[in-house]
């Protein structure tokens, strides 16, 4: 295993993990910017209907894959950087 991968491991896992607790962050502010509303629907939430239902995980999925996109090109770049190889 080369340098590059052995340095991206450990990286790519924290920067996951901030990540995740980032797009769960920018996922609630766009809920609430484009529902007006505090909390996302649940799909177990009887009160809400379909629609409302599967816009809401459209936007949160949608959301987590661009944030993980980013986080994980920006993180292979800096391994890069720092190594002089692509993690890949």
């Amino acid at each position: 295993m080369n340098t590059a991968k052995l340095v991206y491991r450990p990286v790519g896992l924290a920067a996951g993990a901030l990540a995740g607790a980032a797009a769960g962050l920018l996922f609630k502010q766009l809920w609430r910017l484009a529902a007006d509303e505090s909390d996302a629907p649940d799909a177990l939430d009887e009160e809400r209907g379909w629609g409302e239902i599967l816009a809401a995980a459209a936007l949160q999925g949608a959301v987590f894959a661009l944030v993980k996109a980013a986080v994980d090109r920006s993180t292979a770049r800096g391994v890069q950087h720092f190594t002089g190889r692509w993690p890949g």
